[in-house]
């Protein structure tokens, strides 16, 4: 018997979860605005970001290396991009989104961002929700592309000159990606000026998935941003690591979280403001991380 890979990057976290339980929810989505829910298994989270990652390198030409900025929302795409990005050796820069963030994202040869991005010193591509593109005209990145974020991933309703539709092009690519090699000791995500390797991500997942406790029986409920390092963690890396199930909110409305929990089956909450919680989820006690 063959013995099972240690993962050394998170592609490498992601490929134990498929081969470990491909079938359970990985990651449940809801838009309380939209009224949107969205659930994906391991194995179909993992074939979005196969298609994204052969997007990435067959579409764009990204190799290993390059940088890329996200500025996305809390968003199950948003999860895709951070896995495809890595899993093709990308440098992710994450910014944060949204009408409360600064306008622009900076360039190359501008000043740094109140939110924390430093702007990629040379070429870089760009992620952007197609709310937010009126945002980012003039970044001077070399590929802007747009997302929709559309439930059942319909394209944008206008495409600005210069900007690539994901939704429309992410379709022709491929459900299978293989890394060309492990990136544990590559740069991979620079957040507010700290950067981390591919290892580093790995050891704050692994580190953070036992201090909180977390385990492939939770059911993580999170409403906290993605644009910080703890956000990354708790939302994509510690659940990987744990095999444990995250359920993403965006625009929370709270007078529906009691029967979130029940229906969820939620053991564990992060973001959710401190009073909004019940006490349980009509099956124990939840949780409050982070």
């Amino acid at each position: 018997m063959t013995a099972p890979k240690i993962a050394t990057d998170p592609a490498g976290l992601l490929r134990a979860r498929v081969e470990s339980d491909p079938s359970r929810p990985f990651v449940t989505y809801y838009d309380d605005a939209r009224g949107e829910r969205v659930e994906l298994s391991a194995r179909v989270f993992d074939n979005w970001v196969a298609k994204t990652a052969n997007f990435l390198v067959d579409g764009l030409g990204a190799q290993p290396g390059d940088d890329v900025v996200l500025a996305l929302p809390e968003h199950w795409q948003t999860l895709v991009w951070l896995m495809a990005s890595w899993s093709a050796g990308l440098h992710v820069h994450l910014a944060e989104p949204g009408p409360d963030a600064p306008d622009g994202l900076g360039t190359p040869d501008g000043p740094d961002t109140p939110d924390g991005l430093d702007a990629p010193d040379g070429p870089y591509f760009l992620a952007v929700a197609e709310e937010d593109l009126a945002r980012v005209d003039g970044s001077g990145a070399e590929e802007v592309v747009g997302l929709s974020l559309h439930a059942l991933g319909g394209p944008m309703a206008d495409v600005p000159p210069g900007v690539t539709d994901y939704a429309v092009e992410v379709r022709a690519h491929g459900d299978r990606f293989r890394p060309e090699r492990s990136y544990a000791d590559d740069p991979l995500l620079t957040v507010t000026k700290t950067t981390y390797t591919g290892a580093d991500l790995v050891g704050e997942a692994r580190k953070s998935a036992s201090e909180w406790g977390l385990d492939a029986r939770d059911r993580l409920l999170v409403h906290v941003p993605l644009a910080t390092s703890q956000g990354v963690l708790i939302t994509l890396l510690a659940p990987l690591a744990s095999g444990s199930s995250v359920i993403i909110q965006r625009n929370f409305d709270k007078a529906s979280l009691d029967r979130r929990l029940t229906l969820e089956h939620v053991t564990a909450v992060a973001g959710v403001p401190a009073g909004t919680a019940a006490p349980n989820a009509g099956s124990g006690p939840v949780r409050r991380l982070g």
